[in-house]
């Protein structure tokens, strides 16, 4: 059986639209698009990269999917992560898209998330990670299919925007097994699921 990861930037109060970009989530009428760029620094840059070492094959929800692939999906920059992003298998959970014949390696998955991902993590293969896809990593977490979290909390209270933990979800008591504090102030935690 496989496992599930998933590795969320939030904000102190748990929010986690708009991470990269001004225009990247504008959904409710937020405004705050772009905060996670002043938080980068080396510590960061390493901790991302170990972790990106370790995961196996990537699951996206539609959103991330489309974002990530007009970044990286052509990209040739010889940048490690790009070679990893463009050579894993990237399954793609969504109810709207046509096709994920964009990006090479892109596997969708139609209809209910959790349905086809509980089959997915059951199967044999190379464990499975979720970057960002917060509402596909949330169904997970609802449903209990998710192992470990890591979670990048930036020293930052936004007051508005979409969180990670929103909405109904089963109590889920994590023992924390690592974290790092970054130079800029980001928590690195890494929780595994009791």
């Amino acid at each position: 059986m496989r496992s599930i990861s998933t590795t969320m930037s939030m904000t102190l109060d748990g929010v986690v639209q708009g991470l990269g970009r001004e225009d990247e989530d504008t959904r409710g009428g937020f405004t705050h698009g772009g905060w996670g760029g002043s938080y980068q620094d080396e510590v960061l840059g390493r901790e991302m990269s170990r972790g990106m070492a370790e995961a196996g094959d990537m699951l996206f929800g539609r959103r991330t999917w489309q974002d990530f692939l007009s970044v990286w999906g052509h990209a040739t920059d010889g940048n490690p992560f790009t070679a990893h992003m463009n050579s894993v298998t990237k399954y793609v959970a969504s109810t709207t898209l046509e096709n994920t014949d964009a990006w090479q390696n892109s596997v969708l998955l139609r209809g209910d998330a959790v349905e086809n991902v509980t089959a997915l993590k059951s199967q044999q293969g190379p464990n499975l990670a979720i970057i960002g896809s917060a509402s596909l990593a949330r169904a997970l977490h609802a449903a209990g299919l998710i192992n470990s979290y890591t979670l990048l909390i930036h020293p930052l209270v936004m007051g508005s925007g979409t969180r990670f933990f929103e909405g109904p979800s089963p109590l889920t008591q994590l023992e924390l097994t690592s974290s790092v504090t970054t130079t800029t102030g980001v928590i690195i935690a890494h929780y595994s699921r009791r």
